[in-house]
């Protein structure tokens, strides 16, 4: 007796349907069609996780070029001596402070200058 792939094949079927819902055209209706188009947003999917964390990086560099620009230091600078001055704020929490509350950004932008003129000294 042959072995039928009835439940199993819908199941599997339904499966790769609902992932391509709301594609256009037989990206969405034809089976052939569906499987390469759920592979390749598959693949897609998996490479963008990372590139959306390059472009947030990116954002809070440039977010932090432009705060430390105001108080007259570059953005190189003022990192290199935040690690001289040990203070553990990454560029998230950097770029947050200069945006929600710029008090507490010059606070740290005053340590860090004090940090490089005890290095210079």
């Amino acid at each position: 007796m042959r072995v039928r792939l009835g439940k199993a094949r819908r199941r599997s079927k339904k499966r790769l349907f609902r992932e391509a819902k709301g594609n256009v055209g037989g990206r969405s209706k034809l089976l052939r069609t569906v499987k390469e188009t759920v592979v390749r947003s598959r693949a897609y999917a998996y490479r963008d996780r990372r590139v959306r964390k390059r472009m947030f990086r990116r954002l809070w560099i440039t977010r932090l070029t432009a705060a430390c620009r105001e108080h007259g230091i570059s953005y190189s600078q003022f990192i290199h001596d935040l690690h001289a001055a040990e203070i553990g704020l990454n560029r998230k929490m950097l770029s947050e402070l200069a945006i929600r509350d710029p008090q507490i950004f010059d606070e740290v932008v005053d340590a860090v200058k004090a940090a490089m003129q005890s290095a210079a000294e």
